[in-house]
């Protein structure tokens, strides 16, 4: 049963949104790559599905290749790929889906999903088609953070877990093993500090590169957190436990060390942690198994390596994930090609393209965990991370992340005491809770 469709609601909120999309930094082709489509829908006998993503350039390349074989297995169903430029994604969907312009299939930021949820524009996995102790079975348990209601409203392909980037070059100019990446939160400190180097009080090569607004605050709040023995959120989801346990704090004050008292990293240096890494101004990065593609293209000469991030009582890494699902409006026998045509993007063989592709992992275990990648050099170390990765519930993905920021600079630009900036960040993020379960 689906909550009314109300247009100015969504409207209201997406337009709000940032598509900060978990502040991953991917990068976008920059290209609207729209393939013109005027929103036209069955024609004849024929279906015509409209699929809606971001336009980052291998998925879009790897969709048209997978909507041409889709086709011919499929006669009678057409797939129109649409896409928007990353920054502008949430605010396009806002704009053309009340003149009547949305998709029948879309892929979303998991994080986004209780919001499209809860503005009734998604409808939840036929349960035919997707049976719960089938997705739970196959899948890595990562995906139930978007199972709300009793229900799985998405699906994904692919899933990203954070490594520890490392220049292999930097560390022997360090004298540092470059087959020995540290593996323990004293010893990540203690190579931070080697690998960097400072001139009259000025930081020339940052150790640990750290942008809370990229990968850091999901390094904090689904790595470092877990590692130090705490957890963010209580298990139904509604209370803020962060502070409930001396780990929360540890978590947050290691996680600050790094620009702080070990004074190896600087917020915005060189622009980003990305761009500091590429161009070798950084010599360790926490960053995405989608990261890697990247690398390749724009640093094909980068001698890097990656290893699981370091640990402190257990191991845990963050997970996320793009994710489709079909909206409300979609019935009848344009539902059965929707259903069909997300059968395939979850195939086996999908998934390794997926792989080959983008670089983002397979979403099924018995897939990931082929020794094909797990013995591979650069995706075997964030297959290894998969089966104690964490995906955050998140009830609003661009303000959590922002809170986190806040407290950041909190400590950074305002001098405030470390505690206290904690403290506020887990009371405005139990706000945040608190108003999204108040009507549910």
């Amino acid at each position: 049963m689906f909550r009314k469709w109300h247009y100015a609601l969504l409207s209201a909120f997406l337009l709000g949104m940032l598509a900060a999309c978990s502040g991953s930094g991917e990068e976008s082709s920059g290209e609207e790559g729209s393939d013109g489509s005027d929103g036209s829908r069955d024609s004849g006998d024929e279906i015509t599905l409209e699929y809606w993503q971001y336009a980052f350039d291998s998925k879009v390349d790897l969709m048209d290749e997978l909507i041409e074989e889709f086709e011919a297995d499929n006669p009678g169903i057409n797939v129109e790929q649409t896409n928007f430029p990353y920054d502008q994604y949430n605010e396009q969907v806002a704009a053309q889906v009340p003149a009547g312009r949305g998709p029948d299939v879309i892929n979303l930021f998991y994080g986004w999903v209780p919001t499209y949820v809860d503005a009734g524009y998604l409808q939840p996995l036929p349960q035919d088609a997707f049976p719960h102790d089938e997705i739970e079975d196959e899948f890595f348990p990562l995906v139930e953070a978007t199972k709300m209601d009793d229900e799985y409203w998405t699906i994904p392909t692919a899933v990203r877990t954070l490594a520890l980037f490392y220049n292999k070059d930097l560390y022997e100019e360090a004298g540092l093993d470059p087959n020995s990446p540290p593996e323990t939160w004293g010893e990540l400190e203690e190579y931070a500090v080697e690998l960097t180097k400072s001139e009259n009080g000025r930081l020339e090569q940052s150790g640990l590169a750290w942008e809370p607004a990229q990968q850091g605050h999901h390094w904090l709040r689904d790595g470092l957190t877990h590692q130090a023995g705490g957890q963010v959120l209580s298990e139904d989801r509604r209370d803020v436990v962060w502070a409930d346990d001396p780990a929360g704090l540890e978590a947050f004050e290691y996680w600050l060390s790094f620009p702080t008292e070990l004074g190896t990293s600087e917020q915005g240096f060189y622009t980003d942690d990305v761009t500091a890494f590429v161009t070798e101004k950084a010599a360790m990065n926490i960053d995405g198994s989608f990261r890697v593609g990247t690398l390749q293209n724009d640093a094909p000469d980068l001698n890097y390596a990656i290893a699981p991030l370091p640990a402190k009582d257990e191991q845990s890494t963050n997970a996320s994930f793009w994710t489709n699902g079909i909206t409300a409006g979609v019935e009848g026998e344009k539902l059965d090609a929707s259903i069909k045509f997300l059968e395939f993007l979850t195939s086996e063989d999908v998934m390794e393209r997926w792989l080959d592709a983008t670089g983002e992992l397979p979403a099924k275990e018995a897939v990931a965990m082929q020794d094909k990648y797990v013995e591979d050099e650069i995706y075997g170390p964030f297959i290894e991370s998969l089966p104690y990765a964490n995906a955050h519930f998140f009830v609003d993905e661009t303000r959590e992340r922002d809170i986190v920021i806040d407290a950041a600079n909190r400590v950074l630009l305002e001098g405030a005491d470390t505690e206290e900036a904690f403290n506020e960040m887990v009371e405005k993020t139990q706000e945040l809770y608190d108003e999204y379960w108040s009507d549910k």
